[in-house]
Order: structure tokens, then C-alpha cells, then sequence
């Protein structure tokens, strides 16, 4: 899929989250999605994408596996320059503070992950990188 293809998907993406009040079909009908807006890294446009999540207490947990590709996504890079991002799950919108978790908190989020959803497992195995996860904390 080219870089047009997948941004055309996202906006679609996008709109149907934001018409049916975060439900969406296709792919991601039986999945939890969300949509988080990142500041680009050097632009500083806003970004949104359409990411599946683990929820963990009040926080939102997304994984930058693209698909097990060889490297990080461009959000990723984004939230990591500017960790201050927007959060849409549902109905709600929240501001949010972005950090990488690493070591033990990591693995044991990415492993519950795999488990709900094992595709997620898969991802890693087709590449080298270990694919970060991210927590997305309210701010109060």
C-alpha cells in the first residue's frame, strides 16, 4: 500500500469513527479504536490516526507496530518530539500526555495486548525492532 493509499484509508477511517461515535467497521469493527492527534515533529500540522488501544485503568495504551514494518511510524516519531496529544475514543475527547513505557511495564502491556489480540504477536515477529508501546495518560 502506498503512503496515498494509507492516508486516503485513515481519512476514511476517520470520518466513520467521527459519524458513528467511535464504531467503525471493516478491520477494525471488532477491535477498540481510537483517534489520536499527534503535532508533527517538524511541521507541526496536526496528525490523526486510527489506532487500536488497550485500555489500562484511566490510561489508553497504543502499540507503533506498523504492521511489523522495519520502522517506527511517523506518529510515533511525532508524539515523541511533542509527547502533548488529543485522544478520541468513543464520544469523548481528551488532552493526553504520551510516554513510551520500556523494560517490565512494556512487556507486560504489549503481552496483554497479544493476548486480546493476537495479531499483535505477529507484528513482532516480522521485524527486528522491538515495537514501542505508548501510554496515553489524561491530563486532570
Amino acid at each position: 500500500m502506498t503512503d496515498r493509499d494509507w492516508n486516503a484509508q485513515n481519512r476514511m477511517v476517520v470520518a466513520e469513527f467521527r459519524r458513528s461515535q467511535g464504531r467503525v467497521g471493516g478491520y477494525f469493527a471488532d477491535k477498540p479504536l481510537l483517534l489520536l492527534t499527534t503535532t508533527g515533529a517538524r511541521s507541526g500540522k496536526q496528525r490523526i490516526n486510527p489506532l487500536g488501544y488497550l485500555a489500562d485503568g484511566d490510561r489508553y495504551v497504543v502499540f507503533a507496530s506498523l504492521v511489523g514494518g522495519p520502522t517506527n511510524p511517523d506518529w510515533y516519531h511525532n508524539l515523541v518530539a511533542n509527547p502533548d496529544v488529543v485522544v478520541e475514543v468513543g464520544t469523548r475527547t481528551f488532552e493526553a500526555t504520551a510516554v513510551v513505557t520500556e523494560g517490565e511495564e512494556r512487556d507486560t502491556l504489549f503481552k496483554r495486548q497479544a493476548a486480546l489480540h493476537p495479531q499483535w504477536a505477529s507484528y513482532q515477529t516480522f521485524t527486528t525492532r522491538e515495537i514501542p508501546v505508548i501510554a496515553l495518560t489524561p491530563k486532570t
